[in-house]
């Protein structure tokens, strides 16, 4: 197995998080963090870069922006519960609205300020929907290919993890989603270098540490009913609060999961925003283009809050 951890050379932090409203058992979110961070006691004066990613990778795929950005401004990047290096029990809700709250809440208990949320696949309904309960706290956004609104399609490929019992057996017994993946996410890449590829994969090698992995497909709802599709409706409705904020989207056009659609979407609801189109770039925009998003974000952590 290809060394990855040289590739993701950060202390991993904890913040302990209930696992419901009612209950008094707790879970642990983890994540990493360069760059200034504000003593004890004192009031975050600096601008953060918060990372959230999608499904089926975590953390380590902002390696190169923690390394990176972390000269002009706090950089932390979360993994879901269940994901990454993050507790993944095997009886819990994972649902959108769970997650948005799980990250709501690491917002409010490291008390972020000056917030330029970078968000990718799963991470912007996520991002979106913390920004919506802490919209004081974010100033700007940098939106790799993904979704806040519910879905116009499922692709095949996604609809085939979820045929009862044969897709979650794939997921979980033999890791087909995130296997594939590292193949089905490229296309200015032949294929990722091998400590990449084992790094991207590397938390999720047995049924148990799997289990997010499976429930985020099957959370993807296909019925205005669903909960996830009225959460998904919500946030979709509250992105004109951000309409005047720094936005900038950077996507890989040959996405076949957020396709160029997505993009138009995300850009009538957010028409301030500024697009920059990635023609030979897949879903992996981390993975494809890291030299692309970094100059984002370094560009949008140099405008001032009100400006676009």
């Amino acid at each position: 197995m290809p060394d990855w951890k040289a590739l993701y050379p950060f202390e991993s932090k904890f913040l302990e998080i209930p696992i419901s409203e009612t209950s008094a058992d707790k879970v642990r979110m983890h994540y990493v963090e360069m760059g200034p961070t504000p003593a004890a006691g004192e009031a975050a004066t600096e601008q953060t870069v918060l990372c959230v990613h999608g499904n089926p990778t975590w953390s380590f795929t902002y390696r190169e922006v923690l390394k990176q950005v972390s000269n002009q401004a706090r950089v932390i990047a979360v993994d879901h519960i269940g994901c990454g290096l993050s507790d993944k029990p095997q009886n819990y809700n994972y649902c959108l609205e769970q997650h948005v709250g799980n990250l709501a809440r690491l917002i409010e208990t490291l008390d972020l300020r000056r917030v330029t949320l970078l968000v990718h696949d799963w991470g912007g309904a996520i991002g979106f929907g913390a920004a919506l309960k802490h919209p004081a706290r974010i100033e700007k956004f940098v939106v790799l290919n993904t979704a806040a609104f519910p879905p116009p399609y499922v692709p095949w490929r996604i609809a085939a993890c979820r045929w009862p019992w044969i897709g979650n057996w794939g997921m979980r017994q033999l890791n087909l989603f995130a296997r594939a993946a590292l193949h089905m996410t490229l296309n200015r890449l032949p294929r990722l270098a091998p400590a990449v590829a084992a790094g991207l994969i590397a938390p999720y090698g047995n049924w148990h540490d799997r289990v997010a992995v499976a429930r985020f497909v099957q959370d993807i709802p296909s019925r205005k009913s669903q909960a996830t599709w009225q959460a998904l409706t919500h946030i979709e409705q509250g992105l004109a609060l951000f309409a005047d904020h720094p936005v900038r989207l950077v996507w890989g056009m040959k996405d076949w999961c957020f396709r160029p659609e997505c993009l138009e979407r995300l850009e009538e609801k957010l028409p301030h925003a500024k697009s920059q189109r990635l023609e030979d770039v897949g879903h992996y925009v981390m993975e494809e283009a890291p030299e692309e998003v970094i100059g984002a974000v370094r560009e949008v952590l140099e405008l001032g809050g009100d400006a676009v």
